[in-house]
């Protein structure tokens, strides 16, 4: 997954009107326009980097005249104390975007460390480990492309390009089966999707014939008996993908990545994900000019 850029320009123009407004009160008072300076973001822990260039983008925002080199590039790993990016430029722009391009940066790495981890740990059985829309609104592609660059897959982009069927849809509709006919009725090329708590559901959702079925917050014993039945089943006809889902934990995420699963989705990708601790350290400053 790529990163769009006018999109990551539209993002960044947001986050830097919310944190300069009227003006950065303290850099404008105590740094001189004329002010150089050299900088270093670092790492301060160990992780997976994600969001360099959007930090580059803050800088370039507020000055086309600072310079910047990635060190680490989005997806690597990178040491504790390794430089990700070494900056030239202006004083202000330097000091005065620094915390809205460590957000991101922090945020994001902390994202694909995160999915790197449940990457690992499912390593070597084929299954793929997927986000959901659990994402700080506002931050949806960025938060799915950090999952990427941890090595993870994006499930889908919004509400629009898969459907869904999840319990309070099944409420609305009354079964499964007339859920699956109201979304083939009216978007009939839609892929279909239904999340199931239980082995008649999973039955349900196999006549239904959809195209995936979830095995939501099922156990390890009960996801096993759910792939038996969609074995038995889906023999001779096309299997549906299979995806669990619901209370994934480092700990347990080995007994559900299985032979017969295809994909293990996991919220806390993205919504509890801790920020990579990074930091942005001068290293260097003067009078002069550096010209874009």
């Amino acid at each position: 997954m790529s990163l769009d850029r006018e999109l990551v320009g539209r993002l960044v123009r947001s986050a830097l009107a919310e944190d300069i407004g009227s003006g950065d009160i303290t850099t404008e008072s105590i740094v001189p326009e004329n002010v150089i300076v050299e900088a270093r973001i670092l790492a301060k822990e160990p992780g997976v980097v994600a969001g360099g260039p959007v930090a580059e983008t803050v800088f370039q925002t507020l000055s086309a005249a600072v310079r910047s080199r990635i060190g680490v590039s989005d997806g690597d790993r990178v040491r504790r104390g390794e430089t990700i990016m070494d900056l030239i430029g202006p004083a202000g722009p330097v000091l005065s975007g620094e915390r809205v391009a460590l957000n991101f940066l922090q945020r994001l790495s902390g994202i694909a460390t995160l999915t790197a981890r449940y990457v690992e740990a499912a390593a070597g059985t084929g299954v793929h480990i997927l986000d959901t829309r659990k994402t700080t609104p506002g931050l949806r592609i960025l938060e799915k492309y950090a999952v990427t660059m941890g090595g993870g897959q994006n499930h889908r982009a919004g509400l629009y390009d898969m459907a869904l069927i999840k319990d309070n849809h099944i409420r609305v509709a009354g079964s499964i089966e007339a859920a699956v006919k109201a979304v083939r009725d009216r978007y009939p090329g839609a892929p279909v999707e239904v999340e199931t708590a239980s082995l008649d559901q999973v039955d349900q959702a196999l006549q239904a014939g959809v195209d995936r079925i979830m095995l939501d917050n099922m156990s390890p014993d009960q996801v096993h008996q759910a792939l038996q039945l969609i074995c038995r089943r889906s023999e001779g006809l096309n299997k549906p993908r299979v995806e669990v889902s619901g209370n994934i934990t480092l700990e347990n995420i080995g007994r559900l990545a299985v032979n017969g699963v295809d994909e293990i989705s996991i919220g806390a990708l993205t919504h509890s994900a801790a920020a990579l601790d990074i930091s942005l350290e001068v290293t260097g400053w003067g009078p002069g000019e550096v010209r874009p």
